[in-house]
C-alpha cells in the first residue's frame, strides 16, 4: 500500500500551486488527475488543423505581477516560463468606426478617451491611479493571503483612504460604480464589460471592492509563451524535482475517513493510497464532501452548507478558429495599430445592450449579444507553427437555456456559432470561408462535460 505524507485531487492551477508549495516544504505529496493531462483549466490543445495551438480555457492571466508562486519558485529565471505583456491591452471598437483602446500606459488611454468623452478621460485618469494603488495596497495582496476577522479587516482598510474608498464600494454594484464613475454611454459599457467578465453580476451588491481590481487588472493582461499549459509543465517539473509525485487517469472512488480525519484515497480499481498528515481537495464542493468524504462524515449544518450551495448559471460559449491570415479591424485602416490588441471587446453599442444581454443570459435565451475576442498567435508565433492565425471568441451565455435546458446546447451549438462569428464580421474582414481554415466549438455544457469540478 503506497503512503504519501498528503493527497492532492485535481491538477489544476490550484491543486499545482499547493503540490508545489509543499513539496518544497520536503512533504511527500501525490496530485491525482482524473483526465490523461494536468493542468485543468491550463490547456493548450490541438483541437483541429495541424500546427495550430489553441488555449481552449484559460487564454490570458491577470495576475502574474502579483501572485506569489511565480517569485517564489523563480519559475522565469529557473525554468524559463516567459510572458508576453502587450502595450495595446484592450480595444472596444464601435459601428461608426469610432473606438476605446486601453493601454499598459494610463497616458495612452487617456488619450484614446477622451476623443470619445474629455470628462471621462479625466475620470478614468484619476480611478486608475487610485485602483492601482489599491491594488498595490491591499486588493491583489488579499488574493494570497489568508482572511482576517470582519471587525480587524474593516479597521485595517479604514485606516488608509486609498483602501477606505475601495471598502465603500462593497455595498454597491458593478453598475453603480461604473455609472458613478463615467457619464458617456461608450465608455460605460466598455468598463461594466471589463468589470463584469469574469462573472460579476452587473446588478448584484457586496462584490463593489472588485470593480477596482478587475478594471486595473484589464490593463495588465499577460499571455505565456507557448500556451497556458505551458505553466503546467514549468509546475509540474518543479513538483517532481521536490520529490512530489503526479499521477493521471486515475478516478478517485472515496476519501478515506476515520475517527473523523482524512487518511487517504480508494481509487475506482480498488486501489487504496493512504495519507499520513492530509488529503486536500481542488474540486467543487459537492465532488469533495457529498460524493467522496460522503455527509454521515460531517457536521449537519456543513452538510446544510453544501445542499445550499448555489452554483452561476452565468457560462461561456467560445469558438476557436484557425485562419490562414490575421483578420484586419475596419477601425485599424486608418491606424495598423489597433490591429496589435491582446483583447477585443464586440457587439455593444453602448451600456444599455450590455445589461440586456445580461438579462438575457439570466433568462436563460440565446441571442446575438457581444463578446470578447483575440487572436494570440500575432503576440505568439509558436501558437501557429505552420503559419497561419490562431483566433478565438468568448462570449458570457446562459448554462440553462430556456427551451430545452443544458442539453440544447447540442442543438443549437453550431448555429450561434455562426450567429457569434457574423457579429466578428463586423467588425474585422477575412472572417469567412475563404481565410477561415476550421473552428472548434465549446459550450457550457462542453465545459461541465470536459472538466466535470467546473459545474454549470
Amino acid at each position: 500500500m503506497a503512503e504519501y505524507d498528503g493527497i492532492i485531487l485535481g491538477s489544476g492551477p490550484n491543486g499545482l500551486t499547493v503540490a508545489s508549495y509543499l513539496a518544497k516544504a520536503g512533504l511527500k505529496v501525490l496530485l491525482l488527475e482524473r483526465r490523461y493531462e494536468a493542468g485543468g483549466g491550463l490547456a493548450t490543445e490541438q483541437v483541429m488543423s495541424p500546427g495550430y495551438l489553441h488555449d481552449t480555457h484559460a487564454i490570458y492571466h491577470m495576475m502574474v505581477d502579483y501572485a506569489p508562486i511565480f517569485d517564489d519558485f523563480d519559475l522565469e529565471k529557473d525554468y524559463n516560463l516567459q510572458w508576453i505583456y502587450p502595450d495595446l491591452q484592450v480595444v472596444m471598437p464601435f459601428a461608426d468606426d469610432s473606438h476605446l483602446a486601453l493601454y499598459k500606459d494610463v497616458n495612452k488611454s487617456y488619450d484614446s478617451i477622451k476623443k470619445i468623452s474629455p470628462r471621462d478621460a479625466e475620470a478614468f485618469k484619476e480611478f486608475s491611479h487610485w485602483a492601482q494603488e489599491a491594488t498595490d495596497l491591499f486588493l491583489a495582496p488579499a488574493s494570497y493571503a489568508n482572511p482576517m476577522p470582519p471587525l480587524e479587516q474593516v479597521a485595517l482598510l479604514h485606516a488608509n483612504p486609498i483602501t477606505r474608498r475601495a471598502d465603500e464600494m462593497t455595498g454597491l454594484t458593478p453598475r453603480q460604480i461604473v455609472d458613478d464613475v463615467f457619464e458617456n454611454e461608450k465608455v460605460r459599457a466598455l468598463f461594466l464589460y471589463l468589470a463584469c467578465m469574469w462573472g460579476l453580476d452587473y446588478d448584484l451588491e457586496g462584490v463593489g471592492y472588485l470593480v477596482p481590481l478587475f478594471i486595473n487588472r484589464a490593463q495588465h493582461f499577460r499571455l505565456c509563451r507557448g500556451g497556458s499549459h505551458r505553466m503546467v509543465h514549468v509546475l509540474a517539473k518543479n513538483i517532481i524535482e521536490n520529490g512530489g509525485r503526479i499521477l493521471t487517469g486515475q478516478i478517485v472512488n472515496k476519501i478515506i475517513i476515520e475517527d473523523g480525519e482524512a487518511k487517504g484515497v480508494e481509487l475506482d480499481d480498488g486501489t487504496v493510497i493512504k495519507a499520513n498528515k492530509f488529503v486536500a481537495s481542488s474540486l467543487n464542493p459537492h465532488q469533495t464532501f457529498s460524493e467522496l468524504v460522503g455527509p454521515e462524515h460531517l457536521d449537519p449544518y456543513l452538510n446544510q452548507r453544501i445542499e445550499n450551495w448555489q452554483y452561476t448559471d452565468w457560462s461561456f460559449f467560445s469558438v476557436h478558429m484557425a485562419f490562414k491570415e490575421s483578420p484586419r479591424l475596419k477601425i485599424a485602416a486608418s491606424n495598423p495599430e489597433l490591429n496589435d490588441a491582446l483583447v477585443y471587446v464586440v457587439g455593444y453599442e453602448n451600456e444599455d445592450e450590455l445589461v440586456k444581454h445580461f438579462e438575457d443570459i439570466k433568462a436563460g435565451k440565446l441571442t446575438e449579444g457581444g463578446f470578447k475576442c483575440g487572436f494570440p498567435s500575432n503576440h505568439d508565433a509558436s501558437r501557429a507553427l505552420s503559419g497561419g492565425t490562431v483566433g478565438y471568441l468568448s462570449q458570457e451565455a446562459p448554462y440553462n437555456l430556456a427551451d430545452g435546458g443544458a442539453q440544447q446546447w447540442y442543438e443549437v451549438r453550431r448555429e450561434h456559432a455562426e450567429r457569434c462569428k457574423a457579429v466578428l464580421s463586423r467588425y474585422a474582414d477575412n472572417i469567412n470561408g475563404d481565410n477561415l481554415v476550421w473552428d472548434y466549438i465549446s459550450s457550457p455544457l462542453d465545459i461541465e462535460n470536459k472538466l466535470p469540478d467546473m459545474k454549470q
